[in-house]
């Protein structure tokens, strides 16, 4: 199975309703490994790199993210991936 890389845009209602926090949950479970962080203009910005199926997963699982969020979009930009990550962190 290939390893992947997503750079992920969330746009709607996707901050102070724990997505970030649920990211990470779900990014670990799956052994997906990257950042995600709060943007200015209120998104949520999100590197995913791991295997191909389990990266749609959880692209498919920002659609609709944590209860409380209500998510308007998703950018997905598919990049080359750089293996420069261990873990799946918060990015402040």
């Amino acid at each position: 199975m290939s390893i992947v890389r997503a750079h992920v845009y969330v746009e709607g209602m996707v901050q102070g309703v724990f997505f970030r926090a649920g990211t990470v949950d779900k990014a670990r479970s799956l052994n997906i490994v990257g950042w995600v962080r709060n943007c200015q203009d209120g998104s949520v910005e999100a590197v995913f790199e791991g295997k191909k199926d389990v990266v749609e997963k959880i692209v498919n699982w920002c659609r609709v993210g944590p209860s409380g969020a209500i998510v308007r979009n998703v950018d997905v930009n598919w990049e080359e991936p750089t293996g420069e990550f261990k873990t799946f962190s918060i990015k402040y």
